[in-house]
């Protein structure tokens, strides 16, 4: 370092301290830096070819790049490249006073914290110096690997590829006045369903274009060349337009090159100085264009092509992440930050830019950084039905439910890939109709509706997750052995609600036909292994897997749920007529304590039925009424609040944001389930029935799902699976014998 440098680190600011190298002032520093481009009391600059404007978003490109690379590389770990070749077009949108800007890239997690420390939202988790963004970098309560709802700013979670649009979508849904740009990678382009769940979106909402896919088109993807990376222009913006994209705004640095580099994806901090002004002024042209056609009704894209790896330690899919040797010392990320090393008064103007740009730090504009208002839900149609009366559909019961909640609230949404009408609940579609632009009541369908339904379980999870994480009330309603397609992101949304820094509504779900209701169709219907994917989830400590036994259940298991928060909810139920077996006061206790006693017999032992799920209960009360007979005693409880029966010790529940503490203790749990014998029984995953085998202490056993096949009957497709009443009277004798 020369002493004309130590001279100038020692008159930086404060929040420049860590900082491993400053550089010389730029050429033109002094002409074009008199003054920050966006002024006091500006959120935005106010002319994008002004060369002032073009001089500082480049010296904000460098900074980005400075940042993201130092601080992973103060860990040896993280991914640099892929945010490196975008940072002209993230700099550019800041600069147009653009705050809200989501992402799908779980590995630009870097970049966006170098962006949030630059505005200053990092402070409010205590990050004020470059050494404290270095030290807080991947540790525990600091800045996450990947994107999360923990961090100052950031809109929304990202990790697994091609979910961001998705939270793109959902805030503009609900800030129609604001615009939401979304930054894609081009190797996650190939993730399924980034384009479909778009092009829905646009066919159910066609005047709502407020979000701006930004795509990230460098080249390559984590190990090697993109699989698009050998299409033309022409081709890439063909593509864009042919899902429905009425404007697609392309910045090729090739055009640009002074540096005769090779291939088609060119990195522009090669180029002359004179040339890099250039390709800044043509990306911020172009985002300007961009920004405002996505803001006056026009489905717009915005495409920067640039090499991965720009101005980083590596070029292509080398630059994507940092190996072990990536230190500090190590000679290619020592070049690389000299090479974009700033001086202090650039680091300064940058800041200031930043800050003012959107009317403040992110941590303070952000539409999530703030709870949205949502109406009051007001007198919900609750109907209690006699026990022992009629069979009736637990789903329709729920939907009339529903659709009072539309009617109150019309930020609200239902979405479904499957048809309300096939799940037991056509009443939702007739309270709050199908989104489409073609008006047909015989389908209850039109523009405006309540009701999202696209023939996608992502698209359907998505914008409902996305939506609760954004603060609105959502359904995503679906077939139990189709849920699985759309649980990546409610699973992501649901993490990010744990670690959320505010309330939200919970993400709640209805999955109706079971396996068991499914024989007809065989095991392509009958897929009820998800019930272990959230039974694992449970351990989260926000996640509540719900099985009302009947139509009473499901709506007082409905009305709690609208009252919580940051929680994921999944409701399990059966779209067939069942008998009524509890009341509302008994639901209420269900929920609280996790079960119910249904029945109940005395005899010389106890066997204790554990059931979870409604149609599996007929051959259970079959076998109690036959244990009966022989003078054994019998208890059947319903399982319908699960991790409400773990202990305190086994869920994560008090690192949750909005922490549920609420377990059944001891003595009620052995009032519940205590006996000579127990023998827990679902028709779905036997995970959903650990928090009681690791509890109890009697001589136990477990009836589960096993596999689906084509029956003509449940009964019939439950004996394949061994849940009949003669097999659960002889499990039950074997053990109260042993």
């Amino acid at each position: 370092m020369t002493a004309s440098t130590q001279a100038a680190k020692l008159a930086t600011p404060d929040f420049c301290q860590g900082i491993q190298y400053f550089g010389e002032m730029l050429p033109e520093f002094e002409k074009y830096s008199k003054e920050a481009a966006i002024a006091s009391g500006s959120t935005s600059i106010s002319d994008p070819k002004d060369p002032a404007v073009v001089f500082q978003t480049l010296l904000a490109a460098d900074a980005l790049r400075y940042l993201t690379l130092q601080v992973t590389a103060s860990k040896a770990s993280g991914h640099p490249g892929g945010f490196a070749s975008q940072v002209e077009a993230y700099a550019a949108l800041v600069m147009l006073g653009h705050k809200n800007i989501v992402t799908e890239v779980g590995h630009h997690a870097p970049g966006f914290y170098s962006a949030m420390f630059l505005d200053r939202s990092l402070e409010d988790m205590g990050i004020e110096t470059v050494q404290q963004l270095r030290d807080r970098f991947r540790e525990h309560h600091g800045l996450l690997g990947h994107l999360s709802g923990y961090i100052p700013g950031i809109l929304s979670p990202a990790g697994p590829l091609g979910q961001g649009q998705h939270f793109a979508m959902s805030a503009a849904r609900l800030n129609p006045d604001k615009l939401f740009p979304v930054t894609i990678g081009d190797g996650g382009l190939g993730e399924p369903y980034i384009m479909s769940s778009m092009a829905h979106f646009h066919t159910a909402y066609p005047g709502m274009t407020n979000f701006l896919p930004v795509l990230v088109w460098n080249g390559f993807s984590q190990e090697h060349h993109s699989m698009v990376s050998t299409q033309s222009n022409e081709q890439m913006m063909a593509y864009w337009h042919g899902n429905g994209f009425e404007e697609v705004v392309l910045v090729d640095a090739k055009d640009f090159d002074d540096r005769d580099q090779q291939g088609n994806f060119v990195d522009s901090t090669a180029f002359s100085f004179e040339q890099r002004l250039a390709f800044t002024e043509a990306v911020l042209i172009a985002a300007d264009e961009a920004t405002k056609s996505a803001l006056s009704g026009t489905r717009t894209v915005l495409i920067i092509k640039q090499l991965k790896g720009a101005g980083v330690h590596a070029r292509g899919a080398k630059s994507h992440n940092l190996y072990a040797m990536h230190t500090l010392d190590n000679p290619d990320i020592v070049n690389a930050l000299k090479a974009r090393a700033l001086a202090p008064e650039a680091w300064q103007l940058v800041r200031t830019n930043f800050e003012r740009a959107g009317g403040g730090p992110a941590s303070r504009v952000a539409v999530t950084e703030s709870v949205l208002e949502l109406p009051e839900i007001k007198d919900l149609p609750l109907e209690e039905y006699a026990v022992g009366g009629d069979p009736k559909v637990a789903t329709t019961a729920m939907g009339r439910l529903v659709g009072k909640v539309g009617e109150c609230d019309r930020s609200f949404l239902v979405t479904n890939a499957d048809g309300n009408e096939a799940s037991g609940i056509a009443n939702i579609n007739q309270a709050l109709k199908i989104i489409h632009p073609v008006e047909d009541p015989l389908y209850n369908q039109k523009p405006g509706g309540q009701v999202y339904e696209p023939l996608s379980e992502d698209a359907c999870a998505g914008l409902a997750a996305g939506s609760a994480l954004m603060g609105s009330r959502t359904l995503w309603c679906s077939y139990e052995s189709f849920a699985i397609n759309g649980l990546p992101i409610w699973q992501t949304v649901t993490q990010a609600m744990a670690e959320l820094r505010r309330p939200t509504p919970s993400t709640v779900t209805l999955f109706t036909a079971g396996a068991l209701e499914q024989g007809r169709n065989g095991w392509t219907h009958q897929r009820p292994e998800v019930e272990a994917y959230f039974a694992a989830m449970m351990r989260n400590g926000n996640v509540f897997p719900l099985f009302p036994p009947d139509a009473n259940c499901i709506q007082v298991a409905y009305e709690w749920a609208l009252t919580t928060k940051n929680k994921g909810i999944v409701i399990t139920a059966s779209k067939s007529p069942l008998p009524i077996r509890t009341t509302f006061e008994q639901d209420r206790k269900a929920l609280a304590d996790g079960a119910i006693v249904l029945q109940e017999a005395s005899g010389n032992k106890t066997v204790v039925f554990a059931v979870v799920g409604d149609m599996v209960l007929l051959p259970v009360l079959e076998a109690a009424s036959a244990l009966a007979v022989q003078e054994v005693g019998v208890r059947v409880v319903s399982v319908v609040n699960p991790r409400r029966l773990y202990r305190p010790t086994d869920v994560a529940w008090d690192s949750c944001a909005e922490p549920d503490g609420d377990f059944l203790d001891d003595a009620e749990f052995d009032q519940l389930f205590g006996g000579d014998a127990l023998i827990g029984v679902t028709a779905g995953a036997s995970g959903m029935l650990e928090p009681i085998m690791l509890r109890s202490t009697a001589k136990r056993d477990t009836f589960a799902w096993k596999r689906g096949e084509t029956t003509a009957s449940p009964a019939q497709l439950m004996a394949l699976n061994g849940l009949t009443a003669e097999n659960l009277v002889n499990r039950a004798m074997a053990l109260i014998d042993q």
